[in-house]
């Protein structure tokens, strides 16, 4: 196997996929600036006001919902006992922390879920 796939592993189900190209900011702002017409310096503003605002609503414990898009939220993510992978023998205490969790919207699974073709 080449180093372009991933394996995942679900189950007894191994799915091998095609490793994408990563959208970095810096790319998705050059992107939008040659589709609308629209200065890189401007939408880099725009995209970090929105960004900034995002952030700041989510620390202020504020739920984001985007129609057709998605939702994010923050959830607690309880207190849970692991392992130290070098000695397996100590559990270890994993303390309660949040987290972001995103619920795609119902266009955007259906756009992800559609088989597509290699």
């Amino acid at each position: 196997m080449n180093s372009s796939h991933i394996q995942l592993r679900s189950s007894k189900i191994m799915t091998t996929m095609t490793k994408k190209s990563t959208m970095t900011k810096k790319k998705l702002i050059n992107s939008i600036s040659q589709d609308k017409g629209i200065h890189p310096n401007d939408v880099r503003h725009v995209i970090q006001s929105f960004l900034d605002k995002m952030t700041e609503c989510l620390s202020d414990g504020d739920r984001l919902e985007f129609r057709d898009f998605g939702v994010f939220e923050v959830v607690e993510r309880k207190q849970k006992i692991g392992r130290n992978p070098k000695k397996a023998e100590e559990p270890i205490v994993i303390p309660a922390r949040n987290a972001v969790k995103f619920t795609p919207g119902k266009k955007m699974r259906k756009l992800i879920e559609r088989p597509r073709s290699i």
